[in-house]
């Protein structure tokens, strides 16, 4: 109800599809709400997208205090626009905020403001197959001080940029540098929460990792080289099993991985099948689902032993991405793939993701924002 809007005079030019890079491109709004210790949150503002005005001296510069959530938007042919689980996103982005001492919120209220701010720049949703509206809600800590303390003012801000396919020509199975030069999170940190000190550290490992030939890191953990996350995506393994059961495998949400939203979904669709609750159409109906650690020494024996199925990442962007190949100790570890770049486990899945994010197959975690 407190919601202000400032439409944009100048509306931008909405680029063709072409053209569009992932993150390059931004709506003409964006949804600003400032926050002080004494007075809670302020007023809710729609306006123009632009830069904002912050102090030199505001802790996110020197104290990384900064959080940030990533969501889509998606527009049927008929002009309908849907948001997928984005009530996760918002547990997610209080769980990061406390954790970094930064004010909490109502998560439908955000939601609400979010879908206000999506409903007016909703000719930006793309209504062809594989595109979307990517959504960064941000909170970064404001107080203009030099001094490590909570801090006693916030901004939370939302932006919004149309997205194509994450692979507009096919699946691109990826390799991977099996990392333990580097390390993503560890015991008693910040590993399972979204904030912007957890990613600045990976770039220069994936560089690194560039250099050898692989395209992303497989952050491996402790001795025993337990595999964790791969990239900034969630990990699954497919192991198959004596009997021909197909074991689909992720490491547990240990206080070290983040709990996508993606994983969550892969995981909900793969147990409601082995179940017999619901049906993913072409996957194994010999299947179970195990939360539990896996380390390097168990994909090599499954590699050699033809046991291993499949690997994959998932997460919002590409929602999955397939693994070919592993460098670990100074060899490569092929890992099977089929001829579309798939596997038996990740293609079902992806379609029936991908079906319930657009709406195309009907299900309670798609949320409608506008229907014409």
């Amino acid at each position: 109800a407190r919601l202000e809007t400032h439409q944009t005079p100048i509306p931008k030019k909405i680029p063709s599809l072409k053209s569009l890079k992932f993150g390059h491109t931004f709506t003409d709004h964006m949804l600003v709400i400032p926050w002080k210790l004494s007075q809670g949150w302020g007023t809710p503002v729609i306006k123009p997208y632009g830069p904002l005005s912050i102090d030199p001296s505001a802790t996110v510069f020197h104290y990384a205090q900064c959080l940030f959530e990533g969501l889509k938007a998606y527009r049927n042919k008929s002009g309908k626009v849907t948001l997928f689980r984005p009530d996760l996103n918002m547990a997610r982005m209080n769980t990061s905020a406390e954790r970094l001492a930064l004010p909490t919120f109502n998560g439908a209220a955000l939601l609400d403001l979010i879908k206000e701010l999506v409903r007016l720049d909703r000719h930006w949703i793309p209504q062809e197959p594989g595109y979307s509206l990517y959504i960064r809600p941000a909170m970064i800590g404001t107080q203009n001080t030099v001094g490590i303390s909570p801090p006693d003012s916030a901004l939370l801000f939302v932006i919004c940029s149309p997205v194509g396919p994450y692979y507009p020509d096919g699946f691109k199975p990826v390799a991977l540098h099996g990392t333990t030069e580097f390390v993503r999170a560890f015991p008693g940190g910040t590993g399972a929460y979204k904030i912007g000190a957890n990613y600045a550290p990976g770039v220069f490992a994936q560089r690194q990792a560039g250099k050898l030939g692989y395209v992303q890191n497989l952050w491996l953990s402790g001795p025993e080289h337990s595999l964790t996350e791969v990239g900034t995506m969630n990990l699954f393994v497919v192991f198959r099993q004596d009997d021909g059961t197909l074991e689909l495998v992720t490491p547990p949400l240990d206080g070290m991985i983040l709990p996508g939203v993606t994983r969550d979904s892969v995981l909900a669709l793969a147990r409601g099948h082995a179940a017999g609750t619901l049906r993913v159409p072409d996957l194994a109906t010999k299947l179970v689902v195990s939360e539990r650690g896996v380390n390097m020494k168990e994909v090599c024996e499954a590699v050699e032993s033809g046991r291993l199925v499949e690997m994959f990442g998932s997460g919002t962007a590409a929602i999955v991405s397939t693994v070919n190949r592993i460098g670990y100790q100074g060899r490569d570890i092929e890992i099977p793939v089929e001829k579309d770049g798939m596997g038996p486990v990740s293609r079902p899945i992806w379609t029936a993701l991908l079906g319930r994010q657009t709406g195309e197959i009907e299900s309670d975690w798609s949320v409608v924002v506008h229907e014409e």
